[in-house]
């Protein structure tokens, strides 16, 4: 990893849009290298020894913020947690004020999640810190996306000519648009499927099939990957029962039998058993949600790796 070429163009990630495909090849492959360095008796390297990561976090997050952490402190970081609840931003401090703070302690790199879409890049705007999105609004989860495509390429080999169905809430998910970026840039074929209500309007020229026939996008794909419905995102009827919804597209183990034998099933969690997904399914051979989790920490370092100290001899693992 000590490579030269082995950087990102930018200091930032905000987004799978902003990346090349090279660039998310480099990225996965990065955290092949970082996945290594979990199985390791003693699970610290000191890529990062004497660099400042802040974790920043509007929303409620258990997976992201803790897998965060753990790579940072995988990677020798000195770590910050800012527990929004307590600070001062529950005195009417704005984002750009916090930050702006946050800043004259001269941090390497922000985490951040927050409830409003576009929120990074206007702290990527104001910072010299590289700024990392941990999701924003109805926007945006790029290491999400970028766990999800490790998890596929793991199992199956490449993403090139994969047939992989995303079920569920698109209209409010951020994780969906992240994955289709991701796999539209490298050479899978995506179906998206779900309530008229929660697809979002022109779906189609994302690159995707949309269709609203869960045995449809099932069908021969090599990849499901189920999506939480956001309640706390939305308002008014989306559709008439969870107990209904769960009967029209939750992924039951007759669901997933159309797919091929060696389909593998996903969620990015938190998950509502029995609303997408069967705890059979969830529970079963097809099941790397919990690979997932664990691949989330491997991506992350390379993430932070790669914007942080990525390609220097000194920095490497």
């Amino acid at each position: 990893m000590s490579d030269n070429a082995a950087r990102l163009r930018g200091k930032d990630l905000l987004g799978i849009a902003d990346l090349t495909p090279s660039e998310i090849s480099l990225i996965l492959d990065t955290a092949e290298a970082m996945k290594e360095v979990s199985a390791r008796p003693i699970k610290k390297v000191p890529a990062l020894r004497g660099k400042t990561v802040i974790n920043l976090f509007y929303e409620p997050s258990t997976r992201t913020r803790t897998s965060f952490e753990v790579a940072e402190k995988r990677l020798s970081a000195d770590t910050l947690n800012i527990a929004i609840a307590t600070s001062s931003v529950v005195k009417g401090e704005t984002l750009i004020d916090t930050a702006l703070n946050l800043e004259a302690m001269s941090p390497d790199l922000i985490v951040m999640r927050h409830a409003s879409s576009g929120s990074c890049h206007l702290l990527a705007r104001t910072c010299r810190a590289g700024i990392v999105n941990a999701g924003d609004g109805m926007h945006e989860h790029p290491t999400q996306g970028l766990l999800d495509a490790f998890t596929i390429r793991e199992r199956k080999g490449r993403l090139q000519g994969l047939k992989v169905a995303i079920v569920g809430d698109m209209l409010h998910s951020r994780v969906f648009r992240s994955n289709v970026y991701l796999l539209a840039k490298m050479g899978a074929e995506v179906w998206a499927c779900g309530p008229p209500t929660l697809m979002p309007a022109g779906i189609e020229q994302m690159g995707v099939h949309a269709t609203t026939s869960v045995e449809e996008a099932v069908k021969d794909a090599d990849a499901v990957m189920m999506l939480r419905i956001q309640l706390e995102r939305m308002e008014g009827g989306f559709f008439p029962s969870l107990r209904e919804y769960f009967q029209v597209f939750g992924m039951t183990p007759e669901r997933v039998r159309l797919a091929k034998p060696d389909a593998i099933i996903m969620h990015p969690g938190p998950m509502n058993r029995g609303v997408e997904i069967a705890s059979e399914v969830a529970d079963g051979p097809a099941s790397v949600i919990l690979d997932q989790v664990a691949n989330g920490v491997a991506v992350r370092m390379a993430v932070l790796y790669l914007l942080a100290g990525g390609g220097d001899d000194e920095t490497a693992a």
